[in-house]
């Protein structure tokens, strides 16, 4: 679904009650896209929030599926423009709505950055939205950034997944069952932007053991499959299996 026919800022469903909000850029050759996701619960949760300069075409996106005001978890990743750019627009949109990231995160920005206090989590901690139950993963620096960390949908094995898998083009392609390792080595190899931590190897080991089915990536196409076997393949990829 189309929600912002200027932006091309487009809703879909990738798993149960998980969508993923989309919107292409021409910023670099062949386009580039931001993904939201929006995990619809009694207390809904989006993680990531665009750019600040994004933040009207998601309000927008969001609205197309709840309430914005019905927010009360805006999560990401880790502390970068793409992640929480319009996280206090977020916030004053959805007045009982709180910033939820690692404890890392909250410490070395977040309590000094957001206008309402974080849910700082620590590492396999659980926040239930109600049926659904998000187990925060400490990931520093899998890809980059020491606060880094991913949340883990129990009940459809649905992995936001951050940077992880970035795919270069306009994610036109809202979920995928094909290949994304090798268009995601692609698109990194020419920047590095991994971090290539000595601690990548058993860190990917410890996220591939959630045994994910989708992933959720950020930039591109979300994926189903075996995802287990895709981050164990990730980290070969890398040299750190």
């Amino acid at each position: 679904m189309i929600t912002n026919s200027e932006s091309g800022t487009n809703v879909h469903e990738v798993a149960d009650g998980i969508y993923r909000i989309s919107t292409p850029l021409s910023l670099v050759p062949g386009g580039f896209s931001f993904n939201q996701y929006l995990v619809v619960d009694d207390e809904p949760l989006l993680f990531h929030t665009g750019l600040k300069r994004m933040f009207p075409l998601v309000r927008e996106a969001i609205a197309s599926v709840v309430p914005v005001e019905r927010l009360r978890h805006v999560a990401f990743s880790h502390f970068e423009s793409d992640e929480c750019g319009s996280l206090n627009l977020l916030l004053a949109a959805a007045p009982a709505a709180a910033p939820v990231c690692g404890q890392v995160a909250a410490m070395v920005s977040v309590e000094d950055f957001a206008d309402r206090a974080p849910r700082a989590l620590a590492d396999g901690e659980r926040l239930r939205l109600g049926k659904r139950v998000m187990q925060w993963i400490d990931a520093p620096h899998v890809p980059h950034g020491w606060e880094t960390g991913f949340l883990f949908e129990e009940t459809t094995r649905t992995l936001l997944c951050g940077d992880l898998f970035t795919q270069g083009g306009t994610g036109e392609t809202a979920v995928t069952e094909s290949d994304i390792l090798a268009p995601s080595e692609a698109f990194r190899k020419p920047m590095d932007y991994y971090s290539h931590s000595k601690n990548a190897g058993p860190i990917l080991a410890k996220i591939a053991a959630t045994e994910p089915t989708t992933l959720a990536c950020m930039h591109g196409s979300a994926w189903k499959g075996d995802g287990g076997a895709l981050l164990r393949a990730l980290a070969k990829e890398l040299g750190a299996a």
